[in-house]
């Protein structure tokens, strides 16, 4: 076992691929000699220079752009959007092009592109870089959206997601950056994509999230096993393909479902997911499917406010104990 970052595992499963693969480049605003806003990509450039490793202008529709451009060329690019607020800027290239190019040209084209997004809110970092839009990604066909938790599975989805033939949105909570996590690198090997982890087991409600909020659901698991709650988390790992098979079976055991997410509740992702388990299982269900998520308001600069809006363990505690 060994000590791994979020971070880290990014990083190394970047430099692997980059190793393994010459078609393998990476570019992005500040990622090469600068190492990144996050130092995600810190050393990369030292190893692999400029031909690989290159800086961009600030223009996120030219960094997808340039993404569309070089896959459909055979190159495998991860492109780095240095927060998931300006992927706006990008939606065009991303939507119109990356995500129907595929289909336009009838399976006769690849797409292998990586666009790497921090996303969160936690570091003070106010309304315009603090957002969770993973929900509107899930909504275009033609994508995949990847949301690790932690340092291996962020290591053994990127390789995954390099390796896919479509384009992959592969997004990462800036507050999981520095967390470290015990890693077995006999463990340190590809993840499928759209497959789910049992983040811990359980046979009495059902939780299901992703990213920074799988923390808040184990804490909120530890709390509600004093009451004598033995909750179930699901981290989904991979948005799209969502891995119904285990959504379903922990749904079938528990009958009871919370669906937790960092974004603004209206609108967000788990309600998507609320909706296909009420129209495919509805009768394994014995009470309401409840949704935690930030309250819908921008988010705030004062780190007491910007706590405020946030979901916390507290409210997933609260949500489940109103199944009960």
């Amino acid at each position: 076992m060994k000590k791994m970052t979020y971070a880290e595992g990014i990083r190394e499963a970047m430099r692997f691929k980059m190793r393994e693969d010459p078609n393998v480049i990476l570019f992005g605003e500040d990622v090469g000699k600068f190492g990144g806003c996050f130092g995600v990509s810190a050393g990369l450039w030292e190893e692999f220079g400029d031909d690989r490793i290159r800086d961009t202008p600030i223009s996120e529709g030219v960094i997808v752009g340039a993404a569309v451009g070089s896959a459909a060329c055979g190159i495998k690019p991860i492109a780095e959007i240095m927060f998931i607020d300006f992927i706006t800027v990008g939606m065009d290239q991303l939507v119109n092009q990356a995500a129907k190019m595929r289909y336009m040209f009838g399976g006769e084209i690849n797409l292998p592109m990586v666009i790497r997004v921090p996303a969160g809110a936690g570091i003070g970092a106010a309304a315009q870089h603090s957002q969770s839009l993973e929900g509107w990604l899930t909504h275009v066909p033609g994508l995949k959206v990847v949301y690790p938790s932690n340092a291996r599975d962020a290591y053994g989805l990127l390789l995954s997601s390099i390796d896919d033939q479509n384009p992959v949105v592969f997004i990462e909570n800036k507050v999981l950056y520095a967390m470290q996590n015990d890693v077995d690198e006999n463990e340190l090997k590809p993840i499928p994509l759209g497959k789910a982890r049992i983040a811990k087991e359980g046979t009495d409600v059902t939780i299901i999230t992703y990213g920074r909020q799988v923390y808040d659901a184990l804490e909120a698991a530890e709390i509600l096993a004093k009451d004598g709650i033995n909750a179930e988390v699901i981290d989904l790992r991979t948005l799209y393909p969502l891995d119904k098979e285990t959504v379903f079976n922990s749904v079938e055991k528990t009958h009871k479902v919370v669906l937790v997410s960092e974004e603004c509740k209206r609108g967000a992702y788990t309600g998507e997911i609320a909706a296909m388990i009420a129209e495919e299982r509805f009768y394994e269900c014995d009470a309401p499917i409840m949704r935690v998520g930030a309250l819908n308001t921008p988010i705030p600069f004062a780190t007491d406010l910007e706590s405020y809006v946030l979901p916390k363990a507290r409210d997933i505690e609260l949500a489940v104990k109103s199944l009960f």
